[in-house]
């Protein structure tokens, strides 16, 4: 009892050494993976170290699985633990307890944006920017042997969807609530159900964003026809799944786990950063303002598509800035526009008014 004890005064002494000497100071070019919780018990031959090694790839998987397409899971199952290392600017114990001789950890995983990149990059793989988006989902069953629609009772999609969801996913999902106007509306649309654009229900949740799911239910097969509509834009998909049975929970589970993958795919594909483009920009501000000058560093600070950015100079008027954008110029005047930035550039160096 008296060796336990010593044990874990050395390891109390060794986190609070750790937690002070680590820096969680968020810089530009950072992802930031928080709460990440390791548990092990405390037996003779326990190696803390290998808990943190733990956390670092459960943070590490994280937040790819936030940045990639699943279609390119695959190409990073095998990727080492001195390569995540490599890629992990800080981290911190933000929580340690010792309970029943089983050790809890809680951390948070500072990862360098560009080493991040160029790893996907050599792994030929685009990531996305992490945008969380709310999306209205309807999701109808049209039952093509009887005839017959479920929408919100009776349907075992809406029931669920929302029961289970992953840390990783970027949407979050609004399902309608249940009005008989809607079911009426949508039954006397069912011979055109397919072209129909739901504008009449989706229009009443005030969003940007959503999605319509037509599951056709056969004997032996679910078609699915799914309208993504996002900021204006279109995107029909289709599916089918054979033997699948909506009454069975692991068949259901089946089906809404690749559903949610699909959606998931479609939003990064949409949100998709070109690593290879490197734009460099010149941009200079008066520099008299230090609130507005630090509210603009912020934004290139939460804005994805900036690789990096710095000073390049100051004089008695401007601080100019040298920004490396991963996308188009007039993509960065859009976002710059979005966020009440009004920039000249009539000139090589632009200016922010």
């Amino acid at each position: 009892m008296h060796y336990i004890r010593n044990i874990y005064i050395f390891f109390s002494f060794l986190a609070l050494t750790i937690f002070f000497f680590s820096t969680t100071e968020l810089k530009a070019n950072t992802y930031e993976i928080n709460n990440i919780e390791i548990s092990k018990p405390f037996e003779n031959n326990f190696d803390k170290s290998e808990v943190i090694d733990f956390g670092f790839k459960k943070a590490f998987f994280e937040l790819i699985y936030l940045l990639i397409k699943s279609s390119d899971y695959t190409k990073i199952e095998n990727v080492k633990l001195n390569q995540i290392k490599g890629m992990i600017e800080s981290f911190s114990i933000q929580e340690e307890r010792f309970i029943d001789q089983i050790y809890y950890v809680n951390l948070g995983v500072t990862f360098n944006k560009r080493k991040i990149f160029n790893f996907l990059e050599k792994k030929n793989i685009r990531p996305s920017q992490i945008k969380n988006e709310t999306f209205l989902f309807v999701p109808i069953i049209i039952d093509e042997n009887i005839n017959e629609i479920k929408i919100f009772s009776n349907n075992p999609i809406y029931e669920n969807w929302n029961t289970e969801s992953k840390k990783y996913e970027l949407i979050n999902y609004l399902l309608p609530t249940e009005d008989l106007e809607d079911y009426n509306l949508i039954k006397d649309k069912l011979d055109v159900i397919e072209t129909y654009s739901f504008d009449e229900i989706t229009k009443k949740y005030f969003l940007n964003h959503s999605i319509i799911s037509l599951l056709f239910k056969s004997k032996n097969e679910i078609r699915i026809l799914t309208k993504i509509y996002s900021n204006k834009k279109e995107i029909i998909k289709n599916d089918s799944f054979k033997d699948i049975d909506l009454e069975n929970n692991d068949n259901l589970n089946f089906l809404i786990k690749n559903l949610k993958a699909s959606y998931e795919d479609t939003w990064k594909k949409l949100n998709e950063i070109n690593t290879s483009i490197k734009l460099p920009l010149v941009v200079k501000m008066k520099n008299f303002d230090f609130e507005k000058t630090t509210d603009f560093e912020g934004l290139l600070q939460e804005i994805e598509l900036v690789n990096n950015y710095f000073v390049q100079k100051i004089d008695k008027e401007f601080i100019f800035y040298e920004i490396l954008f991963n996308g188009t110029v007039q993509s960065f005047i859009n976002i710059m526009k979005n966020k009440n930035y009004n920039l000249n550039t009539q000139k090589k160096i632009w200016t922010i008014e």
